[in-house]
């Protein structure tokens, strides 16, 4: 564990340094606080909080997390592992451990920036009409969103470790990331796209922790009645109903999201992903 420890500290003290890094975690706290102010008295709170999310999933704080991501395994950074790391007694496993630990740590630490700002909206009295999130609703909204950085790391320790080229591991990495959303819209899995999964995110921040029974339905004579005063208003030359007015961004219909789905679908690329990039990496000439 020593040799792990200490490459951890090493890229962890390392990363802190990093221009990157600070410009990343101060322009999170700007790009925050400029989203509550600006839609304080507008938006609903679950909208509000799918918003501060959304640069996670979608642009741009999920850019950062791949430029961080491929950088251990690529670049000038390869010199580096063989003449200051492997040639000490330290194993290609524990540098690959080490180094994806610390780039997952320090992209979760940012991440929690934002559950500052998303405390103050789920428990502020605010003038918005009432749209109570869950506190299961919240920790499962903000769990899928880490879990989302924290595959974005494992793929990009991958295609660093493949490619060896950091800004070319990075272009792959948008090009895979941005379009994939019309590709899983195609085979009806939207869930997983995260343009999909941004607006799913109000649906799953008001989601309790059981169901609650729905109410039963109406008696069939209300109903019918109901029908009969909408078919006699049209003989008598009443004006059509107006269209209604298209859906916003994050009010699409995701009454069936499945997080059990969503958690396989990216829990187990992102175990395969760093078993690839174990695999690669042992046999890798550094």
């Amino acid at each position: 564990m020593m040799p792990f420890t200490a490459i951890l500290w090493h890229d962890l003290s390392m990363l802190g340094k990093s221009w990157l890094v600070r410009l990343w975690l101060a322009a999170t706290v700007l790009l925050a606080a400029f989203q509550l102010l600006a839609n304080w008295g507008t938006l609903q709170t679950a909208p509000l909080i799918a918003i501060l999310l959304l640069p996670y999933l979608i642009f741009p704080w999920s850019l950062v997390v791949m430029m961080l991501s491929v950088t251990p395994m690529s670049g000038a950074q390869s010199g580096v592992i063989a003449d200051g790391i492997l040639s000490r007694p330290v194993t290609r496993y524990a540098y690959l451990l080490a180094a994806w630990t610390a780039r997952v740590t320090l992209v979760l630490s940012v991440f929690l920036v934002v559950t500052i700002f998303i405390a103050i909206v789920a428990f502020a009295q605010r003038s918005p009409e009432a749209d109570p999130v869950t506190l299961y609703g919240v920790a499962a909204a903000l769990g899928v969103v880490a879990l989302v950085l924290i595959f974005l790391v494992s793929v990009g320790f991958l295609l660093g470790t493949l490619l060896r080229n950091s800004l070319l591991a990075v272009v792959v990495m948008v090009f895979i990331w941005f379009p994939v959303n019309m590709v899983l819209s195609t085979f009806s899995l939207e869930e997983f796209s995260p343009i999909s999964l941004t607006q799913a995110l109000p649906t799953l921040l008001r989601q309790p922790w059981r169901e609650v029974e729905e109410a039963e339905p109406e008696p069939e004579l209300a109903t019918a009645f109901q029908d009969a005063i909408k078919i006699f208003g049209s003989f008598g030359g009443a004006q059509a109903s107006a269209e209604p007015e298209q859906p916003s961004f994050f009010e699409q219909d995701y009454e069936d999201f499945s997080l059990q789905r969503v958690l396989l679908g990216y829990g187990i690329p992102t175990l395969l992903s760093i078993f690839l990039a174990t695999v690669v990496f042992s046999y890798r000439d550094v």
